[in-house]
């Protein structure tokens, strides 16, 4: 009830607009061949009003004052109409120092015609071969996304396995923790998702990237690319609510400091207190991020930029079901809500990252780009989370009543320093066209001092010491109570009893804590030198390079027992595009990918916490090796509004090491010979019509086991990976000239098969389709904008992953979001 007042008042409130306004006309074209632009960006200077050029690069917008007139690749230009209908020219600019994102993407559609991150160059998305998803502040404002999951369900092949930020893309999980920032790898945001405030646009580059990035995962790497400052001035203000007392501010206020625009400025805030759907589960963000860039010259640009996080919440680690029984598993034998922490956990993520860019242009000819990201993040952790079994009784049979449970408290702190540098050399000789890149990377994590961990588990024995794990044929030795008349050993950290939730107040003293660990410091080093041609001859465009990496793991980094062992790759990446003409590109590439594996704390198996601080602890495990063989075509249509890029691939790994799973021994390894992932998928984005336009993606994934130390798992289905996914989401305004104008309306719809849970195969997380609906409201000649959406309008029960029976994820049941935003 209380939702459907709520919706009732915001669509109230839309209805109001202010008088009549003056409607100006005209069309944007090339200042040489006098062209028209279709899609070019039509807005009122300082205001939210605008629009975009039609095919026949028309344009009808509603107000008065100057025009700004952008688009790729074009400078921007601002006009003061004189008469009702104008016509815009727009001469091309060279976009060198765009190609380092220095200065702000200007563009306001749902599609990006460029990346910067594939190739390190600014190459047009559609010269690239290799399949490139992006989704950009337009389309997650649209969508009110405020973290990245809202970001990337929308793309093709990704799909969440967890409340994490951790999900599979094209079939294979990824390995790594952190993200990708402007290119820079990162380590936070495994366990909080990070805010959306401060990102201009979410890049998945599919498939393994270790020739451009260090150490990435086979699937494909997120890769967030931030908001840099603009030469317009642009402000805005955005208030947000809705449902599970969600409550966030968010401000973006860029623009020139000078009148020569020379030195430009960008400042994005957010702050967001919201609980859940979920029990005792709730997040406060703090999100700061200022940036300048300083044009020194048509041919230096240098950036600063930095990003300051404070995430304070709870580490949610799913819901716990009832045990099958006869092979019937009830996904709803407890509620979605039910969670087995105690409402006094926490979980503390705090970050610092500071960037620097320097890109100079010697000559036509030559530039050199460097870059230097330093990073800070200290993480504070209080758990009660479960063994991932179940209690048992004195014959070691389960109780699938009763979740075993453990209490942990953790602390750690990182630094990581980032750099790449590079020359790039452009030229002909004869018909051939050369880009040449010549670069170094450096890329180091690491663990510092000071950081440790507690934990108690196991079970009680007779003479009041505790032992990790129960043995049954000595079961007099044991502690016990009694339970339904059963009687079972007593356990350190008591039972959660699923029947009967009793989420308590932890307290410390009634715990023995049975370990103890001090963090080993630690220092995980890459070093990579690499070469890149971007070849380009009458309709072919050939990209080639070959990486050389140098991986060095250092544990007890400093001390007197310090240990080290050292990895190396050559790593080839060759690709070619066909340009059959103005709308169709097709291409074909072949990648491969490396990962050592480490005795540094990751998503990937710790080897160290297993083996002990040993010269083979982790060099004992040959590294995971991908490759990635891709075909597929770059498309574009309607007077190049609408793009589709479609992909057939395939991706192998192998050297895989995996939590075994076994709750006496959580730091348990298990060793997987090879995966294979072989797919299909397809992206759409741009404009139907101009008032019209439309995001949509379709993917085909058969992921499969291929060798595995067990055999019953060989030619088995990889874990929490759908074998289909599709979204949709499209926004229609209606014109100027209609009784309705000022109103739009969205509509989106998400789709997952169903998955196999990560640890057991006895039951899956069924598929599920979503729908989402949005009402937006500008009145005339306001420069506010309202928003209502809400979101699983039919309230579908689903899960988006799953471990066991003991962790499942569920998805959040209908829910709506409110958004005020004022552009000034």
């Amino acid at each position: 009830m209380i939702f459907i007042k709520n919706l009732v008042f915001f669509l109230i409130f839309f209805v109001f607009a202010a008088g009549n306004a003056q409607v100006i006309t005209g069309q944007v074209k090339d200042a040489d061949s006098k062209v028209p632009i279709p899609g070019a960006t039509v807005q009122i200077k300082n205001t939210k009003q605008g629009t975009v050029a039609g095919f026949d690069g028309n344009f009808s917008i509603s107000g008065s004052g100057t025009l700004e007139v952008s688009y790729l690749g074009y400078k921007t230009i601002t006009i003061t109409p004189e008469t009702d209908f104008v016509e815009v020219y727009l001469k091309p600019e060279n976009l060198t120092l765009d190609a380092v994102e220095l200065v702000g993407r200007k563009a306001q559609t749902y599609t990006s015609d460029y990346s910067f991150s594939a190739t390190r160059t600014s190459t047009l998305n559609k010269d690239i071969p290799q399949a490139i998803s992006t989704v950009t502040k337009e389309l997650i404002d649209e969508q009110q996304g405020i973290q990245l999951a809202d970001a990337v369900k929308n793309v093709s092949g990704v799909s969440p396995s967890s409340f994490y930020n951790q999900y599979s893309i094209r079939g294979i999980s990824q390995n790594e923790e952190g993200q990708l920032i402007n290119g820079m790898r990162t380590r936070q945001f495994y366990f909080l998702q990070p805010l959306l405030a401060n990102v201009e646009r979410v890049e998945v580059i599919k498939g393994p990237a270790s020739a451009t990035f260090s150490s990435v995962d086979p699937g494909g790497s997120i890769n967030l690319v931030t908001k840099k400052p603009l030469d317009v001035a642009r402000n805005e203000v955005k208030f947000t609510t809705g449902s599970f007392s969600n409550i966030m501010g968010s401000i973006d206020l860029t623009g020139p400091l000078n009148e020569e625009k020379t030195l430009l400025y960008r400042f994005n805030g957010a702050y967001r207190e919201a609980n859940s759907y979920r029990d005792y589960i709730s997040n406060t963000s703090l999100l700061l991020s200022p940036s300048f860039t300083y044009l020194a010259s048509e041919k230096t640009a240098i950036n600063v930029e930095l990003i300051y996080s404070d995430m304070k919440g709870n580490l949610d680690r799913g819901q716990p079901i009832f045990g099958a029984e006869a092979g019937v598993t009830d996904l709803s034998s407890t509620p979605m809500s039910l969670n087995l922490g105690a409402p006094n956990d926490f979980l503390n993520s705090k970050q610092l990252i500071i960037t620097g860019n320097l890109n100079h242009k010697f000559s036509d000819h030559i530039s050199f780009t460097t870059t230097y990201m330093k990073q800070t993040w200290k993480e504070d952790v209080q758990e009660n989370r479960t063994t991932n079994g179940f209690g048992v009784d004195l014959d070691n049979n389960p109780v699938p009543m009763l979740a075993a449970m453990r209490f942990i408290q953790r602390q750690q702190s990182w630094s990581v320093d980032n750099v790449n540098s590079y020359f790039n050399f452009e030229f002909n000789t004869g018909e051939l066209k050369h880009k040449l890149l010549v670069g170094y990377d450096l890329h180091s994590w690491a663990k510092l001092k000071g950081g440790g961990q507690n934990q108690a588990r196991g079970y009680l024995l007779t003479d009041g010491t505790v032992t990790n794990a129960f043995d049954p044929d000595n079961a007099t030795a044991y502690q016990t109570f009694t339970y339904e008349g059963m009687v079972l050993p007593k356990p350190n950290v008591p039972h959660f009893n699923l029947e009967a939730p009793n989420n308590i107040l932890s307290n410390l003293a009634d715990y023995n804590i049975n370990s103890r660990t001090a963090f080993p410091t630690a220092l995980t080093e890459t070093h990579a030198a690499y070469l890149q041609e971007q070849l380009s001859y009458k309709k072919f465009h050939l990209l080639f390079s070959l990486r050389q990496e140098w991986f060095r793991d250092v544990t007890n980094r400093d001390e007197t027992n310090e240990i080290s062992f050292t990895n190396q790759a050559l790593l080839p990446r060759i690709g070619l595009t066909y340009t059959f003409n103005d709308h169709v590109n097709v291409y074909g590439t072949y990648l491969e990918g490396f990962q050592p594996q480490s005795n540094t704390v990751t998503i990937m198996p710790n080897t160290e916490s297993f083996y002990g601080s040993t010269d083979d602890s982790a060099s004992r495990f040959k590294p995971l090796e991908s490759d990635l063989k891709e075909v597929g075509a770059k498309i574009t249509l309607l007077k190049n509004k609408l793009h589709i890029n479609t992909a057939v691939y395939e991706i192998n790994q192998k050297n895989l090491l995996l939590n075994a799973n076994v709750p006496s021994a959580p730091d348990s390894l298990a060793t997987r010979g090879a995966e294979r992932s072989r797919g299909f998928e397809m992206d759409v984005t741009g404009y139907f019509l101009p008032n019209w336009q439309v995001y949509g993606s379709f993917s085909y994934n058969d992921a499969k086991i291929i060798d595995d130390s067990n055999p019953d798992l060989i030619g088995a289905r990889k874990q929490n990976t759908p074998f289909t996914t599709a979204t949709l989401w499209t926004r229609y305004n209606f014109l100027s000239t209609s009784k309705l104008h000022g109103l739009g309306l969205g509509f989106g719809a998400q789709h997952s098969g169903d998955k196999v849970p990560t640890f057991d195969r006895s039951f899956k997380t069924p598929a599920y389709t979503l729908l989402d609906l949005a009402v937006y409201f500008t009145p005339r000649n306001s420069n506010i904008q309202l928003a209502v959406t809400v979101k699983n309008l039919t309230d579908k029960a689903y899960w988006v992953g799953a471990q066991n029976y003991l962790r499942l994820f569920p998805g959040a049941p209908r829910n709506f979001l409110a958004t005020a935003t004022y552009t000034f």
